[in-house]
């Protein structure tokens, strides 16, 4: 229950809580022996015996502290009636919708019913985990879930949504007040259905300028983590507002959140500086998850260890700055395991 505590309680330990942000994925033998099995990616999402399997399957293998539910960001699109598929060699795919007509054709009473499956995993893995294990639940946060919605799936520059939400704000702006609604309930239901942590990812949050970034990603999960904090005042919010650089620092002055979770380009002094002394909030993060994945043994542990002394004098979560690519070396992530279990004995100083 390390995680928990040191998220909710702020408990101080020599060695920190420890999980990865898509650790439960394509780099473990395990998973890739089930995803080819299971050709759709969705239906492994929908599926609470496989994906209960898959969100304990890096915690059976590398006793990890947290283990995040296996799902994905875009099963609220999904959710909501918008047509999502996961098409290989290709990634995610969604039926275009770009005109308040369209928003009128939602779904936005579906979220508990077509999300069942998800919950019915949830009760699963809190049945099965282990007891120092904490189960995360998580979301997508509005800006970056309605990126994939206004592009039809990923994109390089997001032109097509920038453009939109500058030109066309009234619409935009209600696509993000559906997002929203729909949000608070799914995460609502996850912790009522018996998860003990929320993250928030906002993965696009980094591509806005100040003024966009305030109005979509700062407003929008101010309103999320509210409500949420209302209703469950004792379930941590770990917030992600990946590449959102120094206006991290608008996020901690305005949102009640509990962690911010930083990537690997934001750097170690200005954290320690200006978020964990400035604004007293716990940090998650931020090892490279390239570097884990290509990186030598050596350099590998330095960057560890450099991450420990200087976020580790206060509460602080390991984790990586994004997600296990699938490449990763199963190794590299033992070391890192190794290195930070065992950094209250100086065994690698």
């Amino acid at each position: 229950m390390k995680l928990l505590r040191t998220l909710q309680k702020k408990e101080k330990y020599s060695t920190p809580p420890i999980w990865f942000m898509r650790q439960a994925g394509r780099y473990l033998p395990e998973y890739r022996n089930i995803r080819s099995k299971e050709g759709n990616f969705l239906n492994l999402c929908y599926n609470p015996k496989l994906a209960s399997e898959i969100t304990l399957q890096p915690i059976k293998r590398f006793g990890f502290d947290g283990a995040i539910l296996f799902s994905d960001i875009l099963v609220i699109p999904d959710a909501l009636g918008i047509k999502t598929e996961f098409i290989k060699n290709f990634g995610p795919k969604l039926q275009n919708i770009s005109t308040e007509q369209d928003l009128y054709k939602l779904k936005l009473n579906n979220i508990k019913n077509h999300l069942n499956p998800v919950f019915e995993a949830i009760d699963i893995i809190k049945s099965t985990k282990p007891k120092k294990t904490n189960l995360i639940g998580f979301s997508g946060s509005p800006w970056t879930i309605a990126t994939y919605i206004i592009e039809g799936g990923s994109s390089k520059n997001f032109e097509k949504t920038r453009s939109i939400a500058i030109q066309n704000e009234i619409f935009f702006q209600k696509l993000i007040d559906i997002l929203i609604d729909s949000i608070i309930e799914y995460l609502s239901y996850q912790i009522e259905a018996g998860v003990e942590i929320i993250q928030l990812f906002d993965s696009w949050s980094g591509i806005l300028p100040e003024s966009q970034f305030e109005k979509w990603v700062l407003n929008a999960n101010k309103k999320i983590i509210d409500n949420v904090k209302n209703k469950y005042p004792e379930i941590p919010i770990i917030l992600f507002t990946k590449g959102a650089g120094i206006l991290n620092e608008n996020i901690c002055k305005n949102i009640n959140f509990d962690c911010l979770a930083i990537d690997q380009n934001l750097p170690k002094n200005w954290v320690k500086e200006n978020i964990q002394n400035k604004y007293n909030k716990i940090i998650q993060g931020n090892l490279d998850n390239i570097l884990l994945c290509y990186g030598s043994k050596d350099d590998i542990k330095k960057e560890v260890l450099s991450i420990l002394s200087n976020f580790n004098e206060k509460e602080f979560v390991f984790n990586l700055g994004h997600g296990v690519l699938k490449e990763t070396p199963i190794e590299n992530i033992e070391l890192v395991l190794n290195i930070v279990n065992n950094y209250k004995c100086n065994t690698f100083v």
